[in-house]
């Protein structure tokens, strides 16, 4: 199994600080009396924070909750790494082993983490409207002093017909769960009596749409699939499987040309792999349309191709760009909110003059400069605007073998 060492490190080196920092709020706060805490409490502002994901786990984790009384709004009650959800769709990951649940990072009060999604909000009375996801029906209003809205992004469809009926998306446990499930009683299918070979192929097809690093790593963590376990379990199915990769320019358009060219030569080389440089028409329950009008029998469709606002980010009247995010300015605060209270960070959303990429690692990084900004009240205006210098992208390809973009070294291969 393949994992992004920078990742490991990164994420060991900050959890190390992080508990240093706690442990010392935790120490600070002992050492007030109790007429001080008591005062303290009084004038702690309310954050709520929109979402569990990348920026807004990394506000939650890094916020002094000593300022601040934290509720959490969201219809997932963990934290996802979503670099390794790929691995859990073919066994190699269990699901468990990449999620923290929102909880762990502990609240004053037990209802302050509310699983639910925001509907809307009015930023001149700080009201956010809720709705349960347990029951949809149930409607509710939280006011608040500081806005942290990062809500992601949803998976673009395009409008191609059929897609969200029966296409899988990968973005979410659940997803990956629901891929896994499919793989399996597709193969388990597929060795069934009564089942003739059209049949077998079909169902051992699986079409992948969008060639960025979800789709390529999806498609490795196949490839590694059928190599090592399928000819194990299913050996006569073994020649029937294939995989098409269908992308309408470069897979892994992000990345360094080399490492593109790389990539693309790998999966070229692979038995019953495909590349299909060409876009998606319409999808069925049995099959995928190309432009070309050429049609594709598949048992499985996952669609991985960009990213489109979330209703919530539609229903606020504030500035977007042509992508439908949210405009903020250099410190990550809403434009068109005259108090200033509202901040967006993450896939919805996108710094005014300062296009980024909708990475995990730009979310990260904008989490953890706007809880220093919300942690340090007293010197607002000696504030930097936040600016973000990429410390490079890594991609499984299958077969042990990797991309690593680095600023300063571009490598692949097994290194």
């Amino acid at each position: 199994m393949w994992i992004p060492l920078v990742t490991l490190v990164v994420c060991c080196k900050r959890h190390t600080v992080e508990k240093s920092q706690h442990e010392n709020t935790g120490y600070l706060w002992s050492r007030l009396g109790k007429s001080s805490q008591k005062e303290l409490a009084s004038v702690r502002k309310t954050l709520v924070i929109l979402g569990t994901g990348w920026g807004s786990y990394s506000v939650l984790k890094s916020i002094n909750k000593q300022l601040y009384d934290v509720i959490v709004v969201s219809p997932r009650n963990h934290f996802l790494f979503t670099p390794l959800l790929c691995s859990t769709t073919t066994g190699t990951l269990e699901f468990r082993s990449i999620i923290e649940p929102v909880r762990n990072s502990g609240f004053r009060q037990t209802n302050h983490f509310h699983q639910a999604e925001a509907t809307s909000v009015d930023l001149n009375k700080k009201q956010l409207t809720c709705s349960s996801v347990f029951h949809p029906y149930l409607t509710y209003t939280l006011n608040y002093d500081k806005l942290v809205i990062g809500v992601g992004a949803l998976n673009n469809t395009f409008n191609v017909r059929g897609v969200n009926e029966h296409a899988f998306f990968l973005k979410e446990l659940s997803h990956a769960r629901q891929i896994r499930n499919r793989i399996l009683s597709n193969f388990e299918l597929a060795v069934q009596p009564e089942i003739d070979e059209e049949e077998q192929k079909r169902l051992l097809h699986t079409v992948i749409v969008g060639g960025g690093p979800t789709g390529v790593e999806f498609g490795a963590e196949l490839y590694d699939f059928f190599v090592q376990d399928v000819s194990r379990l299913y050996r006569k199915c073994e020649k029937l499987v294939q995989v098409t990769l269908i992308e309408s320019n470069k897979i892994l358009s992000s990345f360094d040309k080399r490492l593109q060219s790389y990539a693309e030569k790998k999966i070229k080389e692979r038995d019953r792999f495909n590349l299909v440089q060409s876009s998606v028409t319409e999808v069925k329950t049995n099959s995928v349309t190309l432009a070309d009008g050429k049609i594709l029998p598949c048992g499985l469709v996952v669609w991985s191709t960009g990213l489109a606002p979330r209703p919530f980010t539609h229903s606020i009247d504030v500035p977007k760009n042509k992508q439908g995010q949210i405009l903020t300015n250099e410190y990550l605060q809403v434009l068109g909110d005259s108090s200033g209270s509202a901040y967006a960070l993450g896939d919805c959303a996108e710094i005014r003059k300062l296009p980024l990429p909708c990475t995990a690692q730009v979310a990260e990084r904008q989490g953890r400069y706007l809880a220093h900004c919300l942690n340090n009240v007293t010197s607002v205006n000696q504030l930097q605007p936040f600016q973000f210098k990429s410390m490079g992208m890594l991609a499984y390809i299958g077969g042990y073998k990797a991309l690593s973009d680095l600023p300063e070294v571009k490598l692949q291969g097994k290194i």
